[in-house]
């Protein structure tokens, strides 16, 4: 079986476009957990729905960003509907 070092050590033997096709394979497994994990959560018996809270619960606060909430940004908010 192959372990996680002797994969990355061939994977850093790799063309870059080879990475790539890598990294395109991980992202997709890892959509494909995401969203296996979203239809457990969306198919709830009735009266039991997922709330966005609960289905993006992994996405809050994910950002590392200096970006103030813009809802608290007056000059923003000046020109908002414009």
């Amino acid at each position: 079986m192959l372990t996680l070092e002797s994969a990355i050590q061939k994977i850093q033997q790799f063309s870059p476009e080879q990475k790539e096709e890598v990294i395109k394979f991980i992202e997709f497994i890892d959509f494909k957990s995401h969203q296996a994990q979203f239809d457990t959560l969306a198919n709830k018996p009735e009266g039991l729905q997922a709330s966005f809270t609960e289905i993006a619960k992994e996405f809050i606060g994910c950002l590392d960003s200096d970006l103030e909430d813009l809802s608290q940004n007056l000059k923003y908010l000046e020109r908002f509907g414009k």
